[in-house]
């Protein structure tokens, strides 16, 4: 079995959670295409549900494949959002951004329900790092806001090299929002939690791609079949 039907097999898995009524959250990705693919196949045979994308081209995607939108303006929650990630840790916390994304996707997130993530399992990782960590940036003064996001690595205790992101024109990528990102290559990030209050309290910093709490389950296809692993309640809960 290849990556593409792991994946869709992950998104399949997804798509038994949903409801009719449900409001949804529609994520950004390779993996949440097939979820909306598989979403509009459903909607076509008459479940009744209405989606807010998480980027233009989910929205191209959901609408070539008839599914209804709306926006967070006319609907005050969501009941899950299905998405995909580029890394999730035993704690299910994420990096997400790879496609540009990850503004929308975490509004998005932290305006549902739920977060169901899907993905290969080659997506599981013990420590969150080996991604390039994106880092949405205002273009203005982005010098100045390099130089706080590298003494935020360094009180955080991680290095690495941080590029702009190119887009396949070889031009400076540029988010739906407007924004440049800066990709950061730390390897390993020891403390997810605590690089992620660093980075969010970065004037110059839109948003940052470690996704903190936010995932409330995991659906990982592989070669053995499907795992979906729930995020561990904190102690007292």
């Amino acid at each position: 079995m290849n990556m593409d039907q792991l994946k869709r097999q992950a998104a399949a898995r997804a798509l038994e959670e949903v409801r009719d009524g449900m409001q949804l959250g529609l994520g950004t990705g390779s993996t949440a295409k097939h979820f909306v693919e598989l979403l509009g196949e459903r909607v076509a045979a008459g479940l009744k549900v209405i989606g807010v994308p998480t980027s233009e081209t989910t929205r191209a995607d959901a609408e070539r494949c008839g599914v209804p939108l709306t926006t967070l303006d006319e609907i005050d929650h969501l009941d899950i959002t299905i998405d995909g990630a580029d890394e999730i840790d035993p704690e299910l916390n994420l990096i997400k951004g790879g496609g540009g994304a990850l503004l929308r996707e975490k509004i998005v997130a932290a305006a549902s329900d739920r977060m169901i993530v899907i993905a290969d399992d080659t997506k599981w990782v013990p420590t969150l790092g080996q991604f390039p960590l994106p880092v949405e940036v205002i273009p203005f003064g982005l010098g100045a806001t390099r130089r706080a996001i590298e003494k935020a690595f360094a009180e955080c205790g991680v290095s690495g090299q941080m590029a702009v992101r190119k887009a396949k024109d070889g031009h400076v990528f540029v988010t739906d929002g407007g924004h440049w990102i800066v990709d950061a290559r730390l390897g390993r990030i020891a403390d997810p939690p605590n690089l992620a209050k660093a980075l969010s309290a970065i004037p110059g910093v839109v948003e940052h791609g470690l996704f903190i709490g936010l995932a409330s389950s995991a659906v990982l296809a592989g070669g053995e079949g499907i795992r979906v692993i729930e995020r561990r309640k904190p102690k007292g809960d």
